[in-house]
């Protein structure tokens, strides 16, 4: 007889592979048998399968070679039998146009591995910015039980006296040296102070934002997604998170089990509180469709502006670091703040609710992770922008913009690819001044393609060195989590497919309203339709392989970006043993 709570052999769905008495089974078991396993390591016991990230040019997650170890060790522990496998890294530092590009290619992978092989549940190990999402979404799309382990933050960056974030700071200091205010002696050193250690960048951009909305989906260990990357805790969190998952197969609690309607609500409700990246507004929307969850830009909205901002985190706040967030409560103490937003009734991966799984949590630092009545800004960080000029939305995370630009009203001075903005920037003859609104086009999702990180469009050089920091910038791309201004963002439906903002002329009067959450472009209805009838659409940029369907499938950054083929719900066959 079973113990209770445990599933029988005959129940697992790696059975189908292992157990029965055909000529399959025998094939399997043989195979295994070569792979250097005894039967009694593996026969009856939960498969866990181990989708690693790590790679050597992906400094985020070059420490997860040895995680995965940790994992293993926490499978046996609890009676599993563990399978590592290596799934596609999706390296923010060196992956270009962008990963953004490949986060669908991923979350494939993820869903074909895990519902192609003789495994029971899976633990996922990514946070390298679009590395979370896809493996979420994938893992979504397999049905299978799953817990994430978060990379973790890296160490903070030192210079002169001084603690970087990694790479809010690169962003200043780099204007700082267009402007000539520091040399290259400082840039070298800034080169070797600014990424200490192995892990995601340590301020509250996408990486620390979209694994603290794991975390608050309740996919995590509690308080995982702020250890430190070195930081030992590291270590046993990955282990726990093996232990886990095996429970979890016996339960048979599933990653649709957890990843609710209300999961959703609450992920929402930690980005918008924590001053998260723009980023986490397409992610979160495409991890919704996923697992059937409707999830829109109004909830974003909405939900904004309900909830405060309470952690001081770079760059939404002014001081504070990832480890700094961490040793004041983490996650589970920020969200201890706010149990009147959240709906706590709800299951977790470790605990049957949300209640119990924050039961106990403290804050130890009141500046880090704010009361409700001393809060960094008083509603949620990031804003729903519609008008003429974006009919679909945009995003603007204003807590990180200048006050005094967000109800503003300047000529357009208009690029048409990332490309010719660096060659012309800082041309004198383009008559950019303070008040001027920067437009960048043909850098959505198509356009792009893959809506590259070119939001953060750089100042003209002549104005750096007047002291001016930040303009009026606006485009259908993204930028960092780690990047700040007064960036309109995700314009949908983007330039590419004749959006709006391929309409937008140089010298075109544009008004951004942030408190009335509209974006518009002075410009008629009938000068519209006439500049319209005479567009014409770019060329195609991929005419075959994977950026051919890629094209062909994407969709606006509205809906999450995912494929629509992906995103459609659908049966698909378990293939077991066949």
């Amino acid at each position: 007889m079973k113990p209770p709570g445990k599933k029988s052999p005959e129940q697992l769905r790696s059975h189908h592979w292992y157990g029965t008495d055909g000529l399959r089974s025998f094939s399997h078991r043989a195979r295994t048998r070569q792979l250097g396993y005894l039967p009694e390591e593996h026969l009856g016991k939960p498969v866990v399968a181990i989708l690693n990230t790590w790679s050597d040019i992906n400094p985020c997650h070059v420490h997860l070679r040895d995680r995965a170890q940790a994992v293993k060790r926490g499978v046996w522990q609890a009676g599993g039998f563990p399978l590592e496998f290596p799934v596609s890294t999706l390296s923010e530092t060196f992956q270009k146009p962008t990963p953004m590009l490949y986060r669908n290619l991923l979350a494939m992978e993820t869903e074909e591995l895990l519902r192609s092989y003789p495994v029971d549940g899976a633990v996922l190990m990514g946070g390298c910015d679009k590395s979370t999402p896809a493996l979420l979404m994938g893992a979504a799309s397999a049905g299978l039980p799953a817990v994430f382990v978060p990379a973790g933050p890296m160490l903070p960056g030192h210079w002169r006296g001084e603690t970087l974030g990694s790479g809010t700071d690169m962003w200043k200091y780099w204007d700082d040296r267009r402007a000539g205010v520091i040399g290259d002696c400082e840039m070298q050193e800034l080169e070797s102070g600014l990424a200490r250690s192995p892990g995601h960048c340590m301020t509250m951009g996408t990486a620390s934002t979209l694994t603290a909305a794991a975390e608050a989906l309740g996919v995590t260990v509690p308080g995982a997604s702020s250890i430190p990357a070195v930081d030992s805790g590291h270590d046993r969190m990955a282990a726990k998170a093996g232990m886990t998952i095996v429970e979890l197969v016996h339960k048979g609690r599933k990653l649709s089990d957890v990843l609710t309607a209300e999961a959703f609500q609450d992920a929402v409700t930690t980005v918008l509180g924590l001053g998260g990246s723009t980023n986490a507004v397409i992610h979160l929307i495409a991890m919704a469709r996923r697992a059937g969850v409707e999830l829109t830009l109004d909830d974003f909205d909405r939900v904004a502006r309900t909830v405060p901002v309470l952690a001081n985190v770079r760059p939404g706040g002014r001081t504070y670091l990832m480890e700094d967030f961490h040793f004041a409560g983490g996650l589970p103490g920020f969200l201890s703040r706010i149990p009147d937003l959240l709906r706590l009734e709800r299951p977790t991966v470790c605990h049957d609710t949300l209640r119990e799984q924050i039961a106990g949590a403290r804050v130890h630092d009141d500046d880090v992770i704010r009361p409700r009545g001393n809060p960094v800004a008083p509603e949620g960080g990031v804003a729903v922008l519609r008008g003429n000029l974006c009919p679909d939305g945009a995003v603007i995370k204003h807590i990180a913009a200048a006050p005094h630009l967000l109800r503003h009203t300047g000529p357009a001075v208009v690029f048409d690819d990332y490309r010719q903005m660096q060659r012309t920037i800082d041309d004198p003859a383009l008559d950019i001044t303070a008040d001027s609104v920067l437009v960048l086009r043909n850098a959505g999702p198509k356009g792009g393609p893959g809506m590259p990180e070119y939001g953060m469009l750089p100042l003209p050089e002549h104005l750096l060195k007047q002291g001016v920091r930040d303009m009026v910038r606006i485009s259908d791309a993204r930028m960092s989590g780690t990047s700040y201004g007064t960036c309109v963002l995700h314009i949908a439906p983007e330039s590419y497919v004749g959006g709006p903002l391929a309409l937008v002329r140089t010298g075109d009067l544009i008004t951004l309203d942030v408190e009335n959450r509209t974006l518009r472009l002075e410009v008629d209805d009938a000068e519209l339709a006439r500049r319209r009838a005479r567009w014409t659409p770019p060329p195609v940029r991929h005419e075959r392989g994977y950026g051919a369907l890629y094209h062909d499938q994407i969709t606006q950054a509205d809906t999450g970006c995912d494929f629509e083929f992906l995103a459609r719900p659908g049966a698909v066959r378990d293939p077991y043993a066949g």
